[in-house]
């Protein structure tokens, strides 16, 4: 019986920028999406019909989603467009959190679409899936590549870039358990904006870029103000992904960010039942199969 396994990359937004509201209840953004190399992980066998069965540590936060899963959801589409007649038995452990501002849905529904292109032997570019991906939601897009883009628009129009200072650096990332809103947050965004990205290297991102969501997030869950102020302790680069709870930091080596996660587990650990961590490295892929080629980002 034929099985492939994909992993769920887990999305960090290095930068994000809100610059204004758009119509249709959508807000326009400047991002820079980025990816670590661990995530969810799913896998699937050939079958007459389309399922998913969800274990994993946070499995209990998807009880009750059954056919409307992003996964299914993806699944079902890619049938629909390129395969009618094929069915596969999914299996999706849930290793990151949920509503967490690091894709989780999302890079599940992208997984789900990379996987079944190879499970079916469909053979086609992941360009062919981008309007399926959109569909589904504004990071889809980015997650189904999973490489280094500026996202515009929604977060979905997007330019693939290579940034400079990335590659070799370590991350933790790091969530007080607590899900948070993506509607809720952007509904208390300032409303004021901060100006366009200067520039696409790290170093740039550091000194000057921002996630314009963060003010709200920590007035909705302080524990998110604790957080990033831990990491900013142990890092230069130390800021909320998306629109939270999840905050990362980045590391010159594995010691480094280990270290980190040590302390922030000695300090938050009993204080926050849910509190979770993760060590990762940026995942620095060429995205040869994307609409776009890719570009060396410059400050």
């Amino acid at each position: 019986m034929t099985s492939e396994t994909e992993i769920a990359y887990a999305k960090l937004n290095l930068a994000l920028h809100v610059r204004g509201r758009m119509a249709g209840g959508y807000h326009a953004l400047e991002t820079v999406f980025a990816f670590c190399d661990d995530g969810d992980r799913l896998s699937g066998v050939d079958a007459k019909s389309l399922s998913l069965t969800v274990t994993g540590q946070f499995k209990d936060a998807l009880e009750g989603e059954d056919e409307d899963n992003l996964v299914l959801r993806a699944a079902r589409a890619v049938a629909d467009a390129f395969a009618p007649e094929r069915g596969a038995s999914l299996r999706l452990d849930k290793r990151l959190p949920v509503a967490s501002g690091i894709g989780g849905g999302s890079a599940d529904a992208a997984a789900a679409i990379r996987l079944l292109n190879r499970l079916w032997r469909l053979e086609r570019p992941l360009s062919d899936f981008e309007a399926i991906a959109a569909k589904l939601g504004a990071d889809v897009p980015a997650c189904l590549f999973s490489c280094s883009a500026f996202g515009t628009g929604k977060g979905d129009e997007l330019r693939f870039v290579s940034i400079g200072g990335l590659e070799g650096r370590h991350l933790l990332l790091a969530n007080p358990g607590k899900a948070v809103s993506t509607a809720d947050i952007f509904r208390r965004w300032h409303g004021r904006d901060g100006g366009a990205l200067a520039g696409l290297e790290l170093s740039s991102l550091q000194k000057s870029a921002r996630n314009d969501l963060e003010e709200a997030a920590v007035a909705l869950v302080p524990d998110i103000g604790e957080l990033l102020s831990a990491l900013a302790r142990h890092s230069d680069f130390a800021r909320m992904s998306g629109s939270g709870a999840t905050c990362f930091a980045l590391f010159d080596s594995a010691d480094a960010a280990a270290t980190a996660r040590d302390d922030l587990r000695a300090q938050f650990g009993d204080h926050w039942p849910g509190f979770w961590t993760m060590t990762a490295q940026p995942r620095i892929e060429a995205c040869d199969d994307a609409a776009s080629a890719p570009e060396r980002a410059t400050s």
